[in-house]
């Protein structure tokens, strides 16, 4: 078996070995280094290398080295090769602890004393009872329901929202466009883990900030084209939205003249919430690898239909 390696964000000098581990019976070649493309039948990608992927005649699949697949544009990929997404243990939990500190911080009002420690103000005020509060969650799939699960733990009122009906235990799930609005009436707290498609670009927009209680605030964890801009600057002026934390953005990185940096209901972090590790994750690779080459279907195989 052959595996084409590429990525401008994972560096091949921590994958290799823990591929070759794993799968020591597969030849690894880091691009462009590709000594005959037609003896590939895997490519491991972040994003397609400049040179796409129209040049590997023979292969069996795609396997994504993140938890989503738009960055692939599933439109340019060769018809009929399967997809996958990574799933990985470290993603999940670094997501999981990423989305707990944004929910704590702003249950805590660690957002206002910063900002009242700037003006040397004295402000004393006190968080709710986590039971009082509730949060939801935008997208049901494994990151979603991991995040979920653990907000629910530790005492906060969970709603999920999905496409499709999901049943979480501690998390009251509503499904598809009809319940939106009963989802959104009562989340104070709104985190968004929708995979970016066709539906759910843009869906971070005021027609949905108006369906949340005034002040609600908002993470955006998913993509960044979920999130209308210019409505999330409007509902933040207006008072309709309290403040966001944004770790995903329409472009990347954010230019430095971008009015986000500097607003202050408006938190930035730089695509951190989660990553995968090779350590953790090379031996789902290494099993979808041998699935491809035998002709299985994958493990979190993409319905390209539906774009996830």
């Amino acid at each position: 078996m052959h595996v084409l390696f590429y990525s401008t964000l994972d560096d091949p000098a921590e994958w290799l070995p823990e591929l070759r581990r794993h799968l020591p019976e597969a030849r690894i070649e880091v691009w462009p280094e590709i000594a005959d493309p037609a003896a590939v039948d895997v490519a491991l990608i972040w994003t397609p290398p400049p040179d796409g992927l129209s040049r590997y005649p023979n292969l069996r699949a795609v396997l994504s080295l993140g938890a989503g697949v738009n960055q692939l544009d599933l439109a340019s990929l060769p018809r009929g090769v399967p997809v996958a997404r990574l799933v990985d243990p470290s993603l999940t939990d670094g997501m999981r602890d990423y989305c707990l500190w944004t929910v704590m911080r702003y249950h805590r009002f660690l957002d206002e004393h910063l900002a009242n420690q700037a003006l040397r103000k004295w402000v004393y005020k006190m968080s709710p009872p986590k039971a009082s509060v509730d949060v939801g969650i935008l997208g049901l799939g494994e990151l979603g329901a991991a995040v979920a699960q653990a907000l629910a733990t530790v005492g906060f009122r969970v709603r999920g929202w999905a496409r499709s009906r999901k049943t979480i235990e501690g998390v009251r799930c509503f499904a598809g466009e009809a319940e939106l609005a009963a989802f959104a009436a009562e989340t104070q707290i709104l985190i968004c883990l929708l995979p970016l498609t066709a539906e759910t670009r843009g869906i971070l927009s005021r027609r949905l900030f108006r369906m949340l209680p005034r002040g609600a605030r908002i993470i955006n964890v998913g993509r960044g084209d979920h999130l209308h801009e210019a409505d999330l600057l409007a509902a933040l002026d207006a008072g309709e939205i309290g403040a966001a934390t944004l770790d995903v953005f329409s472009r990347e990185p954010l230019p430095s003249d971008h009015v986000f940096w500097s607003h202050p209901k408006i938190t930035v972090t730089p695509h951190v919430a989660t990553w995968g590790t090779a350590a953790s994750a090379a031996p789902h690779v290494a099993e979808n690898i041998r699935r491809a080459v035998a002709g299985r279907t994958l493990l979190n195989q993409v319905d390209i239909a539906r774009g996830y």
